[in-house]
């Protein structure tokens, strides 16, 4: 490209920087107004100066309608909102700035060189000033649009100088050519000053680039690439309010992936790195670049949509659907699933915060209930959290020692009816609440924090009831996630264990695959620092974790209780064989199995056909207070009466 050609396109403003074209929009909204009214001015002085010296025309109505135009064009700036329009109309309107100036520019010199014609040296001085003036106001106004600046001082100059040295007279071609250089000088000092405002300009557009990307990364997880637990709170309360001012309703959903402990723990952090940016992509095409999703920590993830609950449902259900396909990673394939919990605020009133919390109280209850699927926060729910509540405060300034009690269930040797061993199950009378189910408190007491304390007070009412029994039964007392992988609460129940003077070997730790799968390391070493004090351990409710087969084999577990949904299914085929499987998987492991919630003769008698060594349930006998169960021994304890109960 010639030099010619680039500054015509130059001149022309083929191609500008928008944001560039940006800013010298808005500096001369603010200086051309100024130049309208210095132009506009000097030219009626001019005129006044050489009124009865020119004629008419030339002093009043020529500079009348330029001063008409002029005043027109400043009125039409001041009049321009502040807001800049579109990025093409303000390259529009700057080229039309240029062409306007050029024209305005020509009108002007064309005047004022034929008016100096008249009069005397003051009048012609005036002329030879308000060139100047004119001049000097243009390039100082015009300076953010050089082109605009440059072809209004060469279409002024330039004739201006002719016009000097045509005169003949000396002092004119020394004022000309006077005014000639310091224009060469001040259009020096005007891309001087330009190309510093375009510099600032592009720092500023580099620092805003800067603090766009900081504000991502902050707003961003690193590892999945979405929004962050900060980013998705603020904007769904932006949702929110955008929607109440509609009148329309907003869903917030949690989305929890199960089972992915288990792969952190199997396969290591790297995997389970991978398998959550995995997840964000599935998120991804799940809901769109048009709707909110997030990653608020871990394994926990977030959406927020514009409409009701019917909809989030169907929108939270794909997204279960799509997380319960298999992973591959490498040459492995891995199946997590999830579970979600939707709360909306038709039904939940507050900000995104309180939808939250709803929608996370469906999660749990999802997970409890309705594990692999969505979940929607209902009136059902409202309740139970006021009367969980309750139950909480009560609990929370319960005296523990005096309102917790212990009720023993036997277990009994399927071979000869035996009792082999009691289990300790939780009994809460409240003066406040009355008596409240053990699934209900234990729960809460986890949530509350005082599950330690729980768990030690009953522990000592177990222990000093086993006192009471005769030596060869055991005690089998379960422990929960909390106790299992908090180290202090494994050495104060090793501590208590030796201040009750029991022998160690008669007490059975039941934990849940839930329990282990919690923190699979933190576990391993509370089993092992239980058993190598004599105590024993029972995997309880086998079969319904997620990774029973692999956890059996790594840890030193020494009885498995068969949950009890396994043995209601023996009613069928297909029940009785899925039994008969789990039985002999525990035996080619050489783990004693004990079956849980047997209720009549048939599914004893099919379990005594399998092999199973124990069992536990109503045929034998309904959980009672140690006073009941040392009168019940005596006549129980005979093989014929195991199925008297």
């Amino acid at each position: 490209m010639t030099v010619f050609e680039r500054f015509a396109n130059w001149m022309t403003m083929r191609s500008v920087d928008p944001v560039l074209a940006r800013a010298q929009y808005g500096e001369l909204q603010r200086q051309i107004p100024l130049l309208y009214a210095l132009l506009g001015m000097n030219a009626a002085a001019v005129a006044y100066t050489h009124l009865g010296l020119a004629p008419a025309w030339m002093t009043l109505w020529v500079p009348g309608l330029l001063i008409g135009v002029t005043i027109l064009r400043l009125l039409a700036w001041l009049r321009r909102p502040k807001r800049p329009p579109e990025q093409p109309e303000i390259v529009h309107r700057l080229r039309r700035t240029i062409v306007l100036g050029s024209a305005i520019a020509i009108a002007y010199i064309s005047w004022s060189l034929a008016l100096g014609r008249y009069g005397g040296e003051h009048q012609h001085a005036h002329v030879a000033l308000f060139i100047a003036i004119t001049v000097i106001g243009c390039i100082f106004c015009l300076m953010h649009l050089p082109q605009a600046a440059l072809a209004v001082t060469a279409i002024v100059t330039l004739p201006y100088l002719v016009y000097c040295i045509s005169y003949g007279d000396a002092v004119y071609v020394a004022i000309g050519l006077n005014i000639l250089l310091v224009t060469l000088v001040m259009i020096r000092v005007l891309f001087n000053s330009f190309g510093g405002f375009d510099t600032l300009i592009r720092t500023q557009m580099e620092t805003e680039r800067l603090n766009r990307e900081v504000t991502k990364l902050a707003h961003t997880d690193m590892l999945t690439g979405l929004p962050n637990r900060r980013f998705f709170f603020a904007e769904a309360d932006l949702i929110l309010e955008r929607q109440t001012r509609r009148g329309g309703e907003v869903a917030l959903g949690v989305i929890d992936l199960d089972r992915f402990k288990a792969v952190n723990d199997t396969f290591g952090h790297l995997v389970g790195d991978e398998l959550l940016e995995r997840v964000g992509e599935r998120l991804r095409g799940v809901f769109g670049a048009d709707r909110l999703v997030a990653r608020l920590g871990g394994d926990e993830f977030a959406f927020a949509i514009e409409g009701d609950g019917e909809e989030a449902l169907a929108v939270g259900t794909r997204a279960c659907e799509a997380l319960s396909v298999p992973f591959r990673l490498g040459e492995t394939a891995i199946s997590i699933g999830a579970s979600c919990g939707i709360a909306t605020s038709g039904d939940v009133s507050g900000r995104a915060r309180a939808l939250y919390d709803g929608a996370d109280y469906a999660l749990y209850r999802a997970k409890g209930e309705r594990r692999g699927f969505a979940t929607l926060y209902s009136g059902e729910h409202e309740r139970r959290i006021r009367s969980e509540r309750e139950v909480e405060a009560a609990l929370q300034v319960a005296d523990l020692d005096r309102e917790m009690s212990v009720h023993l269930q036997p277990i009994a040797s399927i071979a000869d009816g035996t009792i082999e061993a009691v289990e300790a199950l939780a009994r809460w009378t409240s003066p406040q609440l009355g008596r409240v189910a053990p699934d209900v408190f234990v729960t809460l007491a986890e949530r509350a924090g005082i599950i330690h304390r729980l768990t030690l007070t009953l522990l000592g009412k177990a222990l000093a009831h086993l006192a009471a029994l005769p030596g060869e039964v055991r005690l089998s007392f379960n422990l929960s996630a909390h106790d299992l992988t908090c180290h202090e609460t494994v050495v104060a129940i090793m501590a208590l264990v030796r201040r009750s003077g029991i022998d160690p070997a008669r007490l059975v730790m039941e934990l849940t695959e839930t329990a282990v799968l919690r923190d699979f390391g933190a576990a391993e070493a509370s089993i092992r620092l239980l058993r190598s004090m004599g105590i024993q351990i029972a995997l309880d409710d086998f079969g319904t974790g997620q990774s029973s087969l692999s956890y059996l084999r790594r840890l030193p577990i020494d009885k498995v209780k068969i949950d009890r949904s396994f043995v209601a299914g023996a009613s069928d085929e297909a029940g009785r064989e899925l039994l008969s499987a789990v039985v002999a998987f525990c035996k080619s492991l050489r783990m004693r199995c004990i079956a849980e919630g047997v209720e009549d003769e048939q599914q004893l008698d099919y379990l005594r056909s399998i092999g199973c060594d124990a069992f536990q349930g109503y045929v034998l006998a309904r959980p009672m207070p140690v006073e009941d169960l040392v009168a019940w021994l005596p006549g129980e304890a005979a093989p014929c009466a195991v199925g008297a109960a």
